[in-house]
């Protein structure tokens, strides 16, 4: 018969599984606490660093619906489950794994299916949706002007063409009356 606690801890990791956006598997061997707690201040506060043993989170998996873990969860692993923008948890992960070689990340899981470690380095290049939307506005208000100067093309093409024609009559009546004059 399994202890409640363990029940209790598979639980709560499958409702992390299913609550969050993405999660990215890492081992964490070799690091000190004052770099666990330096790595969990990187993530934010979207993203909920944990460390379990592999059993209970494959059990949780399991419950949550999720297949393809099973051959990341191998030595000591540490889950970021990312509840907001996975683009800057990877890109958090990637960064502390630059500076501090004992972070391994292992692979990922989102959009209902697993992620291989070159797919969660592609997520961490991606821009930010903050700066994607930016980009976006950039380009719509660019179109916007485009399209502004397309429809007032055509009054200013009639003005001008108005203006050189009264300047033609204006030509024409000048030399007419200077030789009434004579």
């Amino acid at each position: 018969m399994a202890k409640p606690v363990k029940v209790e801890a598979v639980a709560e990791i499958a409702e992390k599984f299913r609550g969050s956006s993405a999660a990215v598997v890492t081992e964490y061997r070799g690091l000190s606490m004052s770099q666990l707690t330096t790595l969990r201040r990187a993530l934010g506060a979207g993203t909920t660093y944990t460390v379990s043993k592999n059993t209970l989170v494959k059990r949780a998996a399991q419950e949550a619906g999720l297949q393809g873990l099973d051959d990341l969860l191998v030595g000591p692993t540490a889950i970021a489950f990312v509840e907001g923008e996975p683009v800057d948890a990877a890109k958090a992960l990637r960064d502390f794994a630059k500076d501090n070689k004992a972070l391994v990340i292992k692979g990922g899981y989102m959009d209902g299916r697993p992620l291989t470690i070159d797919e969660v380095n592609k997520i961490a290049d991606l821009d930010s949706r903050e700066v994607l939307l930016a980009k976006l506005a950039g380009a719509m208000k660019g179109n916007l002007a485009k399209a502004a100067g397309l429809f007032a093309a055509p009054a200013s093409q009639v003005a001008r063409l108005a203006a050189a024609l009264q300047e033609k009559k204006q030509a024409a009546q000048a030399p007419a009356a200077d030789s009434a004059e004579s």
